[in-house]
Formats: C-alpha cells, sequence, structure tokens
C-alpha cells in the first residue's frame, strides 16, 4: 500500500471520533491590542478596557473573534500528527463558522477536534473536516464551532 492509502485506511476508522484536545491558552488584553495593531482593528470593544466595561454588557473588552480562530492553528498543532508519508498539510477553509460567544479579556481557550469526513483528492491528495471547538474555560457555550478542512499532501512512496 501506498502511504496516502495507508493514512486514507486509518483515518477513516476514526470518522466520528475525537482527535484531540488541546491545552488552554489565556486571552489576555496584551494579546487583543497585539492583534489590533497587526490587523488594524482597533474597536474600542476589543482595545478599552473603560469603556467596554462601562458600556457593553461584557463587563471589560472581549478578544475579536479573528483572534479566537487565528488560534485554531496552535491548537491543531498540539493536536495532530502527521501521518507517515505526508510532506505538508496545507488550511484549506471552512464550510461553516459561527462565532457563538464573546471571549473576554483574561479567558481561557483550548480547541477541540472531532474528525468528521476523510476523502482522496487525487493520487497525493487527502482532504479532512474537521469539527472544531474552541472552548472557553468556565462557559457552557463554546466561543466558537466550525467545519474546518485540511489538505494532507503525501510522497508517492509505499507506506
Amino acid at each position: 500500500m501506498t502511504a496516502i492509502e495507508t493514512a486514507r485506511a486509518e483515518l477513516e476508522t476514526k470518522i466520528g471520533t475525537e482527535i484531540g484536545v488541546s491545552d488552554w491558552i489565556t486571552v489576555d488584553q496584551a494579546m487583543i491590542d497585539t492583534f489590533a495593531e497587526v490587523t488594524h482593528d482597533h474597536q474600542w470593544i476589543h482595545v478599552d478596557p473603560a469603556r467596554a466595561a462601562a458600556e457593553t454588557p461584557f463587563g471589560g473588552t472581549i478578544a475579536h473573534g479573528f483572534l479566537t480562530l487565528s488560534l485554531a492553528s496552535k491548537f491543531s498543532y498540539e493536536c495532530m500528527q502527521e501521518m507517515p508519508g505526508q510532506v505538508m498539510g496545507i488550511n484549506y477553509g471552512f464550510n461553516k463558522l459561527r462565532f457563538l460567544t464573546p471571549v473576554p479579556s483574561g479567558s481561557r481557550l483550548r480547541g477541540r477536534f472531532t474528525l468528521t469526513s476523510v476523502r482522496q483528492r487525487s493520487e497525493s491528495e487527502l482532504l479532512r473536516e474537521h469539527k472544531l471547538t474552541i472552548e472557553i474555560e468556565g462557559h457552557d457555550s463554546p466561543a466558537l464551532v466550525a467545519e474546518w478542512l485540511g489538505l494532507s499532501v503525501f510522497s508517492d512512496t509505499p507506506g
């Protein structure tokens, strides 16, 4: 069997199962401010703690939704391993993404991954779909839920 055939067969047995849960990371005001600088998104609900405390129902600033989403890559590195013969992984996008709960500054987040599908796109590519849930410590509702697509590229050597 080739490496891609071996990987596909192994992944197919894991469809519907949780692949991994990352460690917690704290999203503090410094991280939010840095993200605002990089993205040029300085909306006051993210960067003005006094105003956010006085004028929002959140009690203070909240993380940008895209900051929360950007942590998905960090979480995936902790939860997913390259398979034998895989030469690279490529972010292929999202089928669906919902921001469900605002993330208050100082919150701890983690990612939870469940494999939902895998299909071979070519002789060297597997397209994997994961349900990604980014959880907020102490909250019943997650920060976001997404259907995340990843392309795994393999060499053509036997597995």
